[in-house]
């Protein structure tokens, strides 16, 4: 399979979980990947993995300096890019009288911010190397709220209209970008072990059937929908959101 043969890909938050997938997803379809994380040696080890077509680059999402860094390392390694997938993340529980100024700071740090200074600084590189397709990882919880996930809701329903500002704008500059976000539901990554409190295969079997399917979704499951976005396939949508969620939407 050669979906995205001959293209360059920066994947954050590849270390582990949905990252991780949809690094090697990438890379099995003929992409260039580099693999990014605060995780060194996690990133590594997903590297080595890939093979010669991967690199390892330590990359705090929140920094801005380290962008220019990550972005700078991928396309000296490859000579461009062509793709983004802004995955780097993470979940907290709490109501907007729980959460402290703190921990709402962090995760929108981490869920939003992170997003913002990819698609600030991909655009150009993306652009310069003839085009290609940003992706943005958001949750059904940016479409669906829920009582105790305010931070997590504001964050993740961020990213989904952030997508859609990025993609107007880069239509209106006709500079090659699309921009779309991706919403699944629950996932079983580590990112679980946050909002889980007990046994966890308890716990993620009560998550499930919350789902009209039954299931809760493996990260290959994202990483599927990832390569659609990022190869030509997907060459007339922008601006929209791809729905991952068993269901749960449709209640």
């Amino acid at each position: 399979m050669e979906r995205v043969k001959g293209k360059v890909a920066l994947v954050t938050g590849a270390a582990s979980g949905i990252g991780r997938a949809c690094a090697e997803m990438l890379a099995r379809e003929g992409a260039r990947v580099a693999v990014t994380d605060i995780n060194l040696d996690g990133v590594r080890s997903v590297a080595d993995g890939i093979g010669d077509t991967a690199i390892a680059v330590a990359h705090d999402v929140t920094d801005e300096d380290a962008w220019k860094h990550a972005l700078s390392d991928t396309t000296e390694a490859f000579g461009g890019l062509h793709i983004l997938v802004n995955c780097a993340g993470t979940a907290i529980t709490g109501t907007v009288e729980d959460t402290s100024l703190e921990d709402w700071r962090s995760l929108h740090a981490l869920d939003l911010d992170s997003v913002f200074l990819g698609c600030k600084y991909a655009i150009s590189p993306i652009s310069g190397s003839g085009g290609g397709s940003i992706v943005n990882i958001s949750s059904i919880s940016g479409i669906i709220a829920g009582h105790n996930l305010a931070a997590y809701n504001s964050a993740k329903a961020a990213v989904r209209h952030l997508t859609k500002s990025v993609a107007l704008h880069c239509a209106r500059e006709a500079n090659g970008v699309r921009c779309n976000s991706v919403h699944p539901a629950f996932v079983d990554t580590p990112i679980l072990d946050n909002l889980l409190r007990g046994d966890r295969d308890e716990g993620v079997a009560k998550l499930a059937r919350q789902i009209p399917l039954g299931i809760v979704g493996a990260p290959e499951d994202v990483g599927h929908a990832v390569v659609y976005l990022a190869s030509d396939e997907s060459r007339f949508m922008t601006g929209a959101e791809l729905v991952l969620d068993g269901g749960v939407s449709a209640m």
